[in-house]
């Protein structure tokens, strides 16, 4: 029986166990140009004995950027910064993915400069508002992207991954999750559209496939995972009938031959269903009510995924494969940090550090 302690080879790079920390998002790139501090390097070198540690989400590019102080990948001060955190993680015999995520109309024209605005599949603002320096603020109405713009943000991506390996990192997962860019491109209420990136199931997945497609050329598919989360509804996206949707898009991706899908669960049944359709290394952050727990790497001896991710629990126990193989002691999370559902992998924004 394979257990949670035991060793996977993750399209050639060897992972210690299958245990992965899940990506949450800090808020604290308080270095130039939006770069890791000191604090990010000994973040994750305290957490390298994962099997796979998986990133804060990083943007792309400037307009990219989603919430205020969190890092990119799109310049030489920011590929310098994350080689400290990748050098520290492989000193200590961790393995490192990082995130890339576009926000889309998940911004604010504060966080930009030169009038820049957030972008969007369609001209529909996010509900609810988000939090600057400045207080909290309505979210705005996103300008449509152009056909011509929707390709430039593929190259982005691809982009963004080739720094990412200069930057040391082992791979990257593209975000297509939790109702950014990439997510509202797939949900019916944000994408309006009706020319080839819109108006059918096979019109809605196109952008998910074509960044995918994008990076695993820049990088190498054996270097590149993908994030989603069918039907979780976060940010005011809805998907009431998820499953022709992401049936037709884990097929897709099932062809490009990657390191990994990551899937946040909404359903038991369709994480299995997903586990039939997708060939290759299944990483799975499981629906809980209190967050991911020991109880959870029974999924990973049945079968239903073969990794899985902890959030909650890995920030506050920083050593946790250990704790998990021990059955314990563990230190309690402090939830007031966290925001939203289950153990999505997302806390809220932090004082700022020094």
């Amino acid at each position: 029986m394979t257990t949670a302690f035991d060793p996977i080879d993750l399209s050639g790079t060897q992972l210690a166990n299958r245990v992965a920390l899940a990506p949450m998002t800090r808020s604290r790139a308080f270095g130039p140009g939006n770069s890791p501090t000191d604090s990010t390097v000994e973040y994750y070198r305290q957490r390298a004995s994962a099997g796979l540690l998986i990133t804060e989400a990083i943007q792309p590019s400037v307009l990219g950027q989603g919430y205020p102080d969190t890092p990119g990948l799109h310049s030489r001060e920011q590929v310098a910064a994350w080689r400290r955190v990748t050098d520290a993680v492989h000193a200590a015999g961790g393995r490192i993915f990082a995130q890339l995520m576009h926000g889309g109309r998940i911004g604010h024209p504060d966080l930009y400069p030169d009038g820049l605005v957030p972008v969007g599949v369609s001209p529909v603002a996010a509900p609810g508002q988000i939090y600057l320096h400045t207080g909290p603020a309505d979210y705005v109405v996103p300008r449509e992207l152009t056909s011509d713009e929707i390709r430039a943000t593929v190259t982005d991506f691809a982009a963004a991954a080739r720094n990412a390996i200069e930057a040391g990192f082992d791979g990257v997962e593209v975000h297509g999750a939790n109702g950014y860019l990439i997510h509202q491109f797939l949900a019916p209420n944000t994408n309006l559209r009706t020319d080839e990136w819109g108006g059918s199931v096979e019109g809605r997945i196109r952008f998910a496939v074509e960044v995918t497609r994008a990076v695993a050329a820049e990088i190498g598919a054996a270097r590149t995972g993908i994030r989603l989360s069918p039907a979780i509804g976060l940010l005011g996206l809805e998907e009431p009938d998820p499953e022709p949707t992401y049936t037709a898009l884990v097929e897709e991706l099932d062809r490009l031959g990657l390191a990994y899908l990551s899937l946040i669960e909404n359903t038991r049944e369709f994480a299995r269903t997903v586990r039939k359709l997708y060939s290759g290394t299944l990483i799975l952050t499981a629906a809980t009510e209190n967050g991911t727990g020991a109880e959870e790497l029974k999924l990973i001896e049945d079968g239903t995924a073969d990794l899985i991710t902890f959030g909650r629990l890995f920030l506050a126990n920083p050593d946790l494969p250990a704790r998990l193989r021990a059955g314990g002691p563990y230190n309690a999370p402090d939830r007031a940090t966290f925001f939203g559902g289950g153990d999505q992998g997302y806390i809220d924004y932090p004082a700022l550090e020094s």
